[in-house]
């Protein structure tokens, strides 16, 4: 095997999965269908909101907290990637194969591991393989529904360490390291399949040991003008629609009903390149 074709065997795919997790896990989920425009497919322990590119995976919170819990990234091949967390210090867990059925019958099964949350500064991380998953089609069943994930927001005060984190020992393709003092932030972005894994740090904050924070979340709806008409006649609080900061966007904030996550919609430029 060529070096070309090892580094694609321990290689990144996309982010599988975001997980949130509720004080209330009922209302949770009811919210989160409202927000989304999709329905849950709800499990004992978990509700699942497929969409194009990723999935929101809401869990009961232990600590009666609510926020974002963890990343979940697909992978190619469980055991070289394994290897590979190994040798960059990641510690990941050992292998666990997982089969499931989901709600329409189709078999998901496959190998996961964690990453120890200290050598991913605070960040709970997991890899997994597929080796069977059933393709589904996204439902567009409520005009203005969201359609996908644009970019997933990691606060850090160590913005090397989560250079090094995302785009060494990950292996994510970094296309962007911005500092802008007018914003007061550095940002960069890791792309992630056709979504963005996004670092700030705050420019008024010295760089510290503190532990990175899963932040916030921005959704794409290729119709602004609806996806904010549905949220407002849906009982959200959101902002008026305004330009982006990235050239060609356009953006509202849902300012309630988001489980206490920072949550942006946009509409995509007609060609996103990022």
């Amino acid at each position: 095997m060529s070096a070309t074709e090892k580094s694609k065997t321990c290689a990144v795919l996309s982010l599988d999965r975001i997980r949130v997790a509720a004080a209330d896990f009922a209302a949770a989920a009811a919210s989160m269908q409202k927000l989304l425009g999709h329905a849950a497919e709800v499990g004992e322990e978990d509700a699942t909101i497929r969409l194009s590119n990723m999935s929101l995976e809401i869990v009961p919170s232990e600590q009666r907290t609510e926020g974002l819990c963890g990343l979940a990234f697909a992978i190619s091949n469980a055991q070289a990637m394994h290897r590979t967390c190994e040798r960059r210090a990641l510690q990941p867990s050992a292998p666990v194969a997982f089969a499931e059925s989901d709600t329409r019958g189709g078999l998901i099964e496959g190998r996961h591991f964690s990453l120890s949350v200290e050598a991913t500064h605070g960040v709970p991380v997991s890899l997994l393989e597929y080796t069977a998953k059933p393709a589904h089609a996204l439902q567009h069943a409520t005009k203005g529904a969201i359609t996908g994930l644009d970019h997933v927001v990691v606060r850090t005060t160590h913005p090397n360490r989560a250079a090094a984190l995302y785009g060494a020992r990950l292996g994510l393709d970094m296309r962007l390291d911005r500092t802008e003092p007018k914003w007061g932030t550095r940002l960069m972005f890791f792309r992630c399949g056709d979504l963005v894994v996004e670092v700030v740090h705050n420019l008024n904050e010295p760089a510290s040991d503190t532990p990175d924070r899963l932040w916030g979340l921005s959704w794409r709806a290729p119709d602004i003008e609806a996806a904010h008409a549905r949220l407002s006649s849906s009982g959200f609080s959101v902002s008026e629609i305004r330009t982006g900061r990235k050239p060609g966007t356009r953006v509202f904030t849902v300012k309630d009903g988001t489980l206490g996550v920072p949550t942006l919609v946009i509409q995509p430029p007609a060609r996103d390149d990022n």
